[in-house]
């Protein structure tokens, strides 16, 4: 079943906070993306970063129309916080 995002917050590290619609939070370690595809590049500037969004119509989080991550992946690539 898809999951949608219902809140993130940035936190330290470049990690977001994330509330799915499930009700779980976990946490997303965005490194990864920063490191590896230089779409998220930009996202090294802590400024950047913490412009997180979610994207009410993509039910994801987003920086801006061009960069967001997929809910599935940010669920699955995440750790849960219970």
């Amino acid at each position: 079943m898809p999951v949608g995002v219902i809140d993130a917050k940035p936190l330290k590290k470049i990690e977001l906070l994330i509330t799915f619609d499930t009700g779980e939070q976990r946490v997303y370690d965005v490194n990864p993306l920063i490191n590896t595809l230089p779409l998220f590049a930009k996202l090294r500037d802590i400024n950047i970063f913490n412009q997180v969004y979610v994207d009410k119509i993509m039910d994801t989080v987003a920086w801006d129309e061009n960069t967001d991550i997929c809910p599935d992946s940010l669920y699955n690539d995440s750790v849960s916080l219970s």
